[in-house]
């Protein structure tokens, strides 16, 4: 007995069924991966090994793999030529690169950010804000760097600039990773905050020479605290 179409319609939705769990628990594992190497759970230098990986996420090797090469692609880990993984280290002449190039993007961000936004936008800053000041007073780094990229996110996407967006996207887990870091250091941590105070005060004023300005040394004074933490490799 032959095969109808109808038979022929349910192999093809498995198959793109299982297509989509696939690539879903690739996203997942690299997800997962990424807030251990950002929280700082997997410091720098630490090997990635497969086999203890694929039980702590609950999957198989092919997704842990795949994770691998998104976060390399994303300079988070090394394939090293024994096919081992490690978490990439951080380099103190790299970080000030990244550093003046992202402060100068986020910088262009408030700019056009400060011409566009609105006043329901300019409260949804604000109520984020609170919550990354209760964050900071209950000392709960994890949700505070979360609510802290939201800000950040919500400035880029308020600016309205998809090849500005773009860019952003593609820096960001490098600098979300070296900011974490940064705020390990208490006094670091609170300075920022109080530096989002300020930042927070000039996009409600939509003053954006000022704004630019804030943001870029909002990121130029991580760096002190990051070179202390990082080799000196070139």
């Amino acid at each position: 007995m032959e095969d109808g179409p109808e038979f022929e319609d349910l192999t093809k939705e498995a198959g793109a069924l299982a297509s989509r769990k696939k690539g879903q628990l690739h996203t997942e594992a690299a997800s997962r991966l990424r807030s251990m190497i950002l929280s700082g759970e997997l410091p720098p230098g630490a090997r990635l090994r497969e086999v203890q990986l694929c039980d702590q996420l609950g999957v198989s090797r092919t997704p842990v793999r795949e994770a691998f090469r998104t976060l390399a692609a994303e300079r988070l880990v090394d394939l090293l030529p024994n096919r081992s993984v490690v978490v990439s280290e951080l380099h103190a002449p790299d970080l000030e690169d990244l550093f003046l190039v992202f402060g100068s993007i986020e910088g262009l961000a408030a700019e056009l950010a400060c011409q566009r936004i609105t006043e329901a936008e300019v409260g949804e800053i604000g109520r984020l804000l609170a919550e990354m000041i209760d964050f900071h007073g209950r000392q709960e780094r994890a949700p505070y760097m979360r609510i802290n990229q939201q800000i950040h996110r919500r400035t880029v996407e308020i600016a309205a600039n998809p090849v500005l967006l773009s860019v952003w996207q593609s820096l960001i887990p490098r600098v979300e990773r070296a900011r974490a870091l940064a705020n390990l250091d208490t006094g670091r941590w609170t300075g920022a905050l109080i530096e989002h105070t300020k930042m927070f005060t000039a996009l409600a004023s939509r003053d954006g020479a000022l704004l630019a300005q804030l943001t870029r040394q909002h990121f130029l004074n991580s760096l002190p605290f990051l070179q202390a933490r990082a080799d000196r490799k070139g």
